[in-house]
């Protein structure tokens, strides 16, 4: 049997049930565009082609936190996600504001505890009994985002 071109691409165009697939398959996710070309000289200040990669790296925020007073950012996240601790809110002229602290950051660790493998409640316990906090941590969007659609936290 001979099919003609036009045929097979109309065939194309319908959704076949994936069990009457002779083969194995496999389903690629959409496929992002790239940025628009910007000749070279012009990208160092494109948004688009931001390479200032030193915004990502690991940082280091001291905060002193008086008795009966709040730390000035939340934070989701934990072992359950398995993405870590993540900075999800910091409030307006805070100490952590002002120290640097934003949203996106992910806790790597607080006063040497490490906080890539932590249970929330406990991150939570030893960010409200410290009295002078030593956190590292990263700016993370990505992995923060998808904090955010896993969890409720």
């Amino acid at each position: 049997m001979v099919r003609s071109r036009s045929s097979c691409l109309k065939n194309m165009d319908q959704k076949i049930p994936y069990d009457d697939y002779q083969l194995p398959v496999v389903f690629l996710p959409s496929y992002e565009s790239p940025p628009a070309w910007i000749p070279q000289q012009e990208r160092i200040h494109h948004p688009d082609y931001n390479n200032e990669l030193t915004q990502f790296l690991p940082r280091t925020i001291v905060l002193k936190k008086p008795p009966g007073a709040q730390l000035g950012f939340n934070i989701r996240g934990g072992k359950a996600s398995q993405l870590g601790i993540f900075i999800s809110k910091v409030v307006p002229d805070s100490d952590a504001h002002r120290a640097g602290l934003q949203e996106g950051d992910q806790v790597l660790s607080v006063n040497d505890v490490d906080f890539q493998d932590i249970e929330h409640s406990k991150a939570v316990e030893i960010l409200k009994t410290a009295r002078e906090i030593l956190m590292k941590v990263r700016y993370f969007p990505y992995n923060y985002q998808r904090q955010k659609e896993r969890t409720v936290h």
